[in-house]
């Protein structure tokens, strides 16, 4: 009896093994589909846990495990594990260390200090805590409202959220747009960052558009418009300084943040963040990258109606990257470098032509990271990106 429960013991400790290194290896195996996505882009952003995991198996492993093959076979799984997890934890400090400069390279070296002490205090005080990617990062309570109706174009309700400090008062306007390919997702995406935001002094509007491929471009961004003057409307209702605004977005909602902001009749807009958004669909289409879990060329037929050689105009009219010719405001592009959505070298596309012709732009790129990276609110990757868009934000709306 006592072998047989020292067998099934070691059958379960070499499935610990093997399930800790195949949740692991997702930090460097692309994913081929969007069903296995989820693990790709979770992976990462949880390295810390499964560091702590891969160790556990290790140890069990090395003291429970008697017969000396399974007990060699289970130690190297958990050592696999180890060292994969930690090619994403050493790399943490030289990121910060190249986001930290490339922030002070364009606003400068002392930027920090054009951000009043008030609000410097209530930010991040790290780029990243160990601590945090285990307990969470600490949310505050503040105004939610919701099913706010902003328009009905074409007989679709379009809803908006929106996050309001705990005190009544004026503050600057954060217009956040979700992601989802242009063809899903909703204003309820992503609240712990809506809320951690409003709960730092900004008024958070979450806002909607219609879906492809019912309604194509420019639909999308004729609902983003349509929201941006909704807001303008209604600014001393929801308490928000509109002379003061940013838009924010996520992927396919970064890509009409860009397209909003940069559009020469623009309301004013004090600056645009994009996390992971298309710059170039003509370019995205002609060389979808590989992996193609989310089959590129059908989403962007469905977005503009066709592909670039049947429809050039469209796909130039919808591309962020021509409108860089024009007065533009300041521009912080967060990206992962292993994104197989949209892929890294777009933003590093954006930014130098952006910078080439002298506008405010910031790129700060995430070595480990996959698209939708922040989808973990405290995950390794959302950290980083997390303490320097509120730095960014501040500078651009508290700038002494």
């Amino acid at each position: 009896m006592f072998h047989k429960s020292k067998k099934i013991l070691s059958w379960l400790v070499i499935f610990l093994s093997i399930i800790s290194l195949f949740l692991s290896s997702w930090i460097i195996i692309p994913a081929p589909n969007m069903s296995l996505l989820p693990l790709g882009v979770g992976a990462p952003e949880v390295s810390p846990w499964l560091l702590i995991l891969n160790l556990f198996s290790f140890l069990l492993a090395f003291f429970f495990i008697y017969q000396r093959q399974l007990k060699r076979l289970a130690c190297i799984f958990s050592l696999i594990g180890l060292l994969i997890c930690s090619s994403v934890l050493i790399k943490i400090a030289p990121t910060e260390t190249q986001m930290a400069q490339a922030m002070k390279l364009e606003l400068g070296e002392n930027y920090l200090a054009q951000i009043p002490p008030q609000v410097s205090a209530k930010m991040q005080s790290q780029p990243f805590s160990l601590v945090n990617s285990f307990r969470g990062i600490s949310l505050e309570k503040i105004r939610h409202k919701r099913e706010i109706i902003f328009a009905t174009p074409a007989g679709v309700p379009l809803e908006m959220q929106v996050y309001q400090p705990p005190k009544v008062g004026k503050y600057p306007a954060l217009v956040v747009i979700y992601g989802g390919a242009w063809r899903s997702g909703n204003p309820s995406a992503n609240p712990e960052f809506n809320q951690y935001m409003a709960a730092r002094g900004y008024t958070v509007f979450a806002i909607d558009y219609r879906h492809a491929p019912e309604y194509q471009f420019p639909a999308q961004l004729d609902d983003v418009r349509t929201a941006l003057n909704f807001i303008r409307q209604h600014a001393t209702e929801y308490e928000a300084d509109t002379e003061n605004m940013v838009l924010l977005g996520r992927s396919a909602g970064a890509h009409l943040a860009m397209l909003a902001a940069y559009q020469p009749d623009a309301p004013p807009i004090r600056a645009v963040v994009s996390y992971y958004g298309p710059v170039n669909l003509t370019e995205g289409y002609n060389t979808p990258p590989r992996p193609d879990p989310i089959n590129t060329r059908a989403v962007l037929k469905a977005f503009i109606g066709g592909s670039p050689q049947e429809l050039p105009q469209q796909y130039q009219i919808a591309s962020p990257i021509s409108y860089v010719n024009r007065s533009l405001p300041p521009t912080l592009l967060v990206h992962g470098s292993r994104d197989h959505l949209v892929e890294a070298r777009f933003a590093r596309q954006m930014y130098e032509n952006l910078h080439r012709l002298g506008k405010t732009a910031i790129l700060l790129e995430i070595p480990w990271a996959e698209h939708a990276f922040d989808a973990v609110f405290n995950g390794v990757s959302n950290q980083l990106a997390l303490y320097y868009t509120e730095r960014f934000l501040a500078w651009v709306l508290f700038n002494r």
